[in-house]
């Protein structure tokens, strides 16, 4: 009879996300045969044989890498902050970033196919995945990434793992630099949406003037006034959301504007990359007293 190994129970639990006992008595009755075990597992479980890749996931780390004069940010999610913070989870992310930087995937299926191993898994990005999938117990996907390079000088700023932010400026002095990663720190905490007044996304500018125009038209005031408080609105918006209308954070006089920072360090900043883990993704807000409840009524029903 063929010896039934942990790396045989690992892969078949990253194909199939069954409990690792369910897996080993399924390679032990299929007598080591990969394919007939998953098919013993889909009988026994249905459905619930590889459910993990339909679970949310609205965790995770954002990384940064550099090399060959380019940079790369990422953002790879995890079910729950718990996985966020394992060892093999973010020495995934740290390598993932590092390949960005290294080879410029066109998008995710290409980074998936570049060769990869780590912890027993590979010969390629997407297989370290699946089989860490089954190691960790918990769904996780590369979801965006972007490559900097094109002559600009970078400057980036994690906060912790959960905000990214890479700042494309001129190179010049190291003051220069420094300034670089004090707009990167700025833009973390502020979050503006677009460089100036000039690039915010027009959906975002309709979206504020119908809000405007509503309130105004509350006023009951006459047209021509409304329509002043409505232009009002909108440009105090425009200056909120661009960055280099906002108040920097580390204005000393509470009033320098991030424009007036960069003029008098003379630095010139032609972009910026914010990424905030899981932002735009549906989280699922699980009743946890029904859960615990559902469970111990089958388990008293087993």
């Amino acid at each position: 009879m063929a010896a039934i190994t942990a790396g045989m129970v690992g892969e078949l639990r990253a194909k199939t996300d069954a409990p690792m006992m369910e897996c080993k008595k399924a390679l032990t009755e299929a007598e080591g045969d990969m394919a007939r075990a998953e098919e013993i597992l889909r009988v026994k479980l249905g459905n619930k044989a590889g459910k993990a890749a339909a679970r949310i996931t609205a965790e995770g780390v954002i990384a940064y890498a550099s090399a060959l004069g380019a940079g790369a940010m990422i953002e790879v999610n995890c079910e729950t902050d718990f996985v966020s913070k394992n060892d093999s989870f973010l020495g995934f992310v740290k390598a993932c970033a590092e390949l960005v930087a290294q080879h410029d995937p066109a998008d995710v299926a290409a980074l998936s196919a570049l060769a990869h191993s780590q912890d027993g898994f590979g010969p390629t990005v997407e297989d370290v995945r699946k089989g860490l999938i089954g190691k960790i117990g918990e769904n996780m996907a590369i979801r965006r990434f972007q490559r900097f390079g094109g002559g600009n000088a970078l400057a980036h700023y994690l906060h912790g793992t959960r905000i990214g932010v890479v700042v494309e400026y001129a190179a010049g002095s190291d003051a220069q630099a420094v300034a670089a990663k004090d707009v990167a720190m700025h833009v973390a905490a502020m979050k503006p949406a677009a460089l100036s007044s000039a690039a915010v996304p027009a959906e975002l500018v309709e979206k504020e003037r119908r809000i405007a125009a509503e309130k105004a038209a509350e006023s009951g005031k006459p047209a021509d006034i409304v329509a002043k408080m409505v232009e009002g609105s909108v440009q105090k918006f425009l200056k909120e959301v661009s960055l280099l209308d906002q108040v920097f954070v580390k204005a000393a006089d509470g009033k320098q504007t991030v424009a007036a920072y960069l003029k008098a360090t003379g630095t010139q900043v032609n972009g910026f990359t914010l990424y905030i883990v899981g932002e735009g993704i549906e989280k699922k807000v699980d009743d946890f007293a029904a859960e615990v409840a559902a469970q111990v009524a089958a388990a008293k029903g087993a």
